[in-house]
């Protein structure tokens, strides 16, 4: 069995709080995700009621923020934070 990472050898991670409109399930946010997704590194965590839970790693910070600050766009970014659970209440999931 392989050895697992310890919490501070891996990667660095950030959790962001996005406002979705026009997705009516998980799997079709999913992959609007993928086609705007600036690295394939990334995961959904949680999505209810049009907001949703995205988990990146902080070195793909910056690009990640450059595609999702436009407000008008249908997936953007609302809050970020490096605690997920932060982010839970900040958007009251």
């Amino acid at each position: 069995m392989a050895k697992r990472l310890t919490k501070a050898l891996r990667e660095k991670r950030r959790w962001v709080g996005l406002s979705v409109s026009n997705c009516k399930n998980r799997s079709e946010l999913k992959s609007k995700i993928e086609e705007i997704a600036p690295v394939t590194d990334w995961r959904l965590m949680d999505f209810a009621d049009g907001k949703a839970i995205l988990r990146i790693l902080l070195k793909d910070q910056q690009e990640w923020r450059n595609i999702l600050k436009d407000p008008n766009q249908m997936i953007h970014s609302v809050t970020m934070s490096g605690k997920i659970r932060l982010v839970r209440e900040r958007l009251e999931l």
